[in-house]
């Protein structure tokens, strides 16, 4: 897993469809920037210059950036993610967002990509500059449809749905945070991760860990389950990178880059359960 000091954004094959028409100008007047010398040199940069297209002869911008996210998504999804926030980057410095800029890439584009970027909990605000929906200030339903889009790519091994961006809670936390506050009059987010995990564990009714007991005889086997999805869920908390969180590597320097790939995705699967849970547990 590549360190998250490069910026990188999501990659899907809407994302894909819409990165390419935002970057094509076949319908132009005139050739707009970035140019395919500067997609050349991204590609490069970025270790994608492989499925090319233009390798095999000339073809256009949008099918240069189209063919090679599509294979980034199937073959090497970390690169393409870190594709996408840069050519992201390269039509905003070369004035792509500006209506007054003769490389102004158009309103319908940009609307595409924004609806694009939106399903998978990024903003592209109207003047190029992408970042992750930011949680703190939602509720509701708009909060639990954030959650679960942060949930669909921590599940995906997304190294950026990891930790919730621009906050310093998890995305574990964060959902622990959410099912208290609709549960606890007066929830107060000051408690330790163990002692919330264990309270909304207790909410749930799902069973805790017996330290020095043997299960009751004839216990369901999903109460095993259960204990053991609280206990992976106290490991992935040690395992944070606490000092590092929003900057750099979100894991203990320690952690290999599978261990954090199944970390990331195991703390997708509980949240999902998690939200699931407190949904038909009433």
């Amino acid at each position: 897993m590549s360190d998250n000091k490069k910026s990188s954004a999501p990659l899907t094959e809407s994302i894909a469809t819409a990165l390419a028409s935002l970057v094509g100008d076949s319908q132009a007047e005139r050739p707009r920037a970035p140019s395919h010398s500067d997609l050349t040199f991204l590609l490069q940069t970025h270790g994608l210059d492989g499925p090319d297209p233009a390798k095999q002869g000339s073809t256009g911008k949008a099918k240069r950036v189209r063919t090679v996210l599509y294979w980034a998504i199937e073959f090497d999804r970390e690169a393409g993610e870190r594709l996408v926030a840069a050519i992201v980057s390269q039509v905003r410095g070369k004035g792509g967002f500006r209506p007054d800029s003769e490389n102004f890439v158009g309103v319908d584009a940009i609307r595409n990509l924004t609806d694009a970027f939106r399903s998978e909990g990024y903003e592209l605000a109207p003047d190029g500059v992408l970042r992750a929906v930011l949680l703190d200030s939602m509720s509701g339903a708009q909060l639990i449809e954030a959650l679960q889009t942060y949930v669909r790519r921590a599940k995906t091994g997304a190294s950026d749905a990891a930790l919730v961006t621009g906050t310093g809670k998890d995305l574990l936390e964060a959902v622990l945070g959410h099912i208290l506050t609709e549960r606890v009059k007066g929830y107060s987010a000051s408690s330790n991760f163990p002692s919330l995990l264990a309270s909304v564990f207790e909410r749930l009714g799902l069973a805790l860990p017996m330290p020095g007991q043997h299960p009751p005889a004839g216990e369901p086997a999903q109460r095993q389950v259960e204990r053991s999805v609280f206990e992976l869920a106290i490991a992935l908390n040690r395992l944070r990178n606490k000092e590092g969180t929003g900057h750099g590597r979100p894991w203990n320097p320690s952690v290999s880059n599978s261990e954090a790939r199944l970390a990331i995705e195991s703390m997708g699967s509980i949240a999902e359960f998690l939200l699931a849970r407190h949904a038909e547990y009433r």
